[in-house]
């Protein structure tokens, strides 16, 4: 999230045109088109935030500025050529890494809080395992782990929480 996004199309020589057909997950479908014999183009419905990317002997491509939860969907490029018609198909997922957060709730218990993440996060504990887990889903996509745990061992003082994400992987420690 967050992140710019590049989408090539196939590199085809003696492009005639280049059409974008975007589903997004929010909102509805947008087309970016472009024609090389007038050197036009034309965009219907997409956000600012989509725009082309030409470079000098690389694919034409597609960039998504600061990608977020609402650009997920489907980019299908088509390239027309001379030679025939070529089709490239991408489904954008936005990776949200999670808030993680690690306090003690009202009866003293360490809780370990990967929050609004997507996908979910894993959570568990270092050396312990008498731990609870529930997860909370929010309107956006994102969900909310957490884990508490119930008891800690007698010959530990310190424990520690894991959060193991796709973007990432966090540890923090908290003591018993």
């Amino acid at each position: 999230i967050g992140d710019s996004s590049v989408l090539t199309c196939p590199l085809k020589p003696n492009i005639n045109m280049l059409t974008w057909k975007i589903s997004p997950k929010v909102g509805g479908p947008c087309t970016l088109g472009y024609r090389a014999d007038t050197d036009t183009a034309d965009r219907t419905n997409c956000s600012d935030s989509m725009n082309w990317k030409f470079r000098p002997h690389l694919a034409p491509a597609l960039e998504i500025q600061q990608a977020g939860i609402a650009q997920e969907g489907n980019y299908i490029c088509e390239v027309v050529t001379p030679e025939g018609n070529f089709h490239g198909t991408y489904h954008l997922t936005v990776l949200v890494p999670p808030r993680l957060s690690l306090y003690y709730d009202e009866h003293g218990n360490p809780v370990c809080e990967a929050a609004a993440g997507k996908p979910p996060a894993q959570v568990s504990w270092l050396l312990e395992s008498n731990s609870s887990l529930e997860e909370e889903s929010h309107d956006n996509g994102t969900v909310t782990v957490l884990s508490r745990l119930t008891a800690c061992s007698t010959n530990v003082t310190d424990t520690t929480c894991m959060v193991f994400h796709p973007a990432g992987n966090w540890s923090e420690s908290i003591a018993c």
